[in-house]
């Protein structure tokens, strides 16, 4: 039995949505900057380490169609434990140019907040590691970031902030 055409259908090329095309173009350091406050001042006794880390994120479209520059930015302080003297502070931004086709325009800003920091992170953190062990200290292994909730919680923070300026 030979297959008859469907009349008023579609093309399959219309019907089909392209498939997301994305490449990392570059990726680099934009700003960098390490103080070893220990070695600076010399301080002295147990210098077991508290170490606290703020991440933010940055995306914005290029000049060039389909570009986009994503930024994570690190800062990284460590303090003695016992008397919570600052012992160094790594500041990272570390950034990557995205070539983005094909992405609905309201899936965009989340790809580019949650997607590409996730791709650009290992780099992130051999450059934390690499730094802070030339600083003379142990090399710091970034846990792994859950670039999905960091935009959950970003998201739910805006909203609360609107409906708060709102009541005002």
């Amino acid at each position: 039995m030979a297959k008859e055409p469907i009349k008023n259908a579609k093309n399959e090329e219309n019907v089909a949505p392209k498939p997301l095309k994305m490449q990392v173009l570059a990726q680099y350091i934009r700003d960098m900057s390490f103080e070893n406050i220990l070695a600076q001042k010399g301080i002295s006794g147990d210098v077991q380490p508290d170490i606290s880390i703020q991440v933010n994120i940055d995306a914005k479209k290029r000049p060039l169609e389909n570009q986009y520059e994503v930024i994570i930015k690190a800062e990284i302080a460590s303090k003695t434990k016992e008397k919570a003297e600052p012992m160094f502070l790594l500041e990272l931004e570390y950034g990557g140019i995205f070539h983005i086709e094909n992405i609905p325009e309201d899936q965009l800003h989340p790809y580019l907040m949650i997607e590409c920091p996730r791709m650009l992170f290992p780099f992130l953190r051999r450059i934390v590691s690499d730094v802070t062990r030339d600083g003379g200290f142990p090399p710091l292994n970034l846990d792994s970031i859950d670039f999905m909730q960091l935009y959950r919680n970003e998201v739910q923070r805006r909203v609360a902030e609107n409906a708060k300026e709102k009541a005002n």
